[in-house]
């Protein structure tokens, strides 16, 4: 059994948070557009019909096409034990990676404010101002939020005493906001222990710690979600 995965071939962006999971439980899969490039991924896309992924990433077994993040995930943690089998845990869980998917929009929001598809030079007073209430109001709340939620659990984890699809998540939330405000993270991240934590025990499960040195983890740069403009970050 092996999944294919369409994503971005060139991004870490959406994508990543799936990537994490399957690396992080040794789970066999495909990153299908590494081979047939972007123009490969759109035209699996274009050629499907019916109940169709409205963008990537999109994971595939046996004609099964599931799209959206949190969905994916949802199905990952299920069928290989990286969710509880407990019903209301599992949908916590899903409600935490939702929550994570909000963040991942306002990170996007930040430096395209006024319009995703304009360039970034397009919009830099407008996206000046976006990335200050950012850093100041939403960052502190989302990752308040975030540390009381693992505060709250007496295990090691995120939830119980095993790590789950919402680990590996977090563990990218932390690289992606550490690349993208360096200066930012620094001054919060004391407030946060138990993300820090989270992240470092991610960082060295077996399969993310090897997915980590090899070329298959790609690089942030400034075309994915998480983008490095210095005159956006501050204390």
């Amino acid at each position: 059994m092996s999944y294919k995965l369409w994503y971005w071939p060139s991004i870490q962006g959406r994508g990543e948070f799936v990537r994490l999971a399957l690396e992080g439980a040794e789970i066999e899969y495909e990153d299908c557009a590494r081979g047939v490039g972007e123009d490969g991924l759109m035209a699996d896309l274009n050629d499907r019909a019916g109940r169709t992924p409205f963008a990537p990433p999109y994971l595939e077994l046996d004609g099964l096409v599931i799209a959206q993040v949190a969905n994916i995930l949802m199905y990952l943690g299920e069928r290989h034990g990286l969710a509880p089998s407990n019903m209301a845990d599992r949908l916590w869980l899903n409600q935490f990676q939702l929550t994570i998917a909000d963040l991942v929009a306002e990170v996007h929001n930040v430096h395209h404010p006024v319009a995703m598809m304009d360039y970034y030079d397009d919009q830099k007073p407008e996206a000046a101002r976006a990335a200050k209430q950012f850093r100041e109001a939403r960052m502190p709340k989302y990752l308040g939020h975030f540390e009381e939620a693992a505060q709250a659990n007496a295990g090691d984890w995120l939830i119980d005493h095993k790590w789950s699809y919402a680990d590996t998540s977090l563990f990218q939330v932390i690289e992606g906001l550490r690349y993208m405000f360096p200066k930012r993270m620094k001054t919060l991240e004391p407030d946060y222990p138990n993300l820090v934590r989270i992240h470092d025990q991610v960082a060295e499960l077996p399969g993310i710690k090897a997915y980590l040195k090899s070329d298959r983890r790609l690089a942030f740069n400034t075309d994915g979600i998480f983008r490095a403009y210095p005159e956006l970050d501050a204390v």
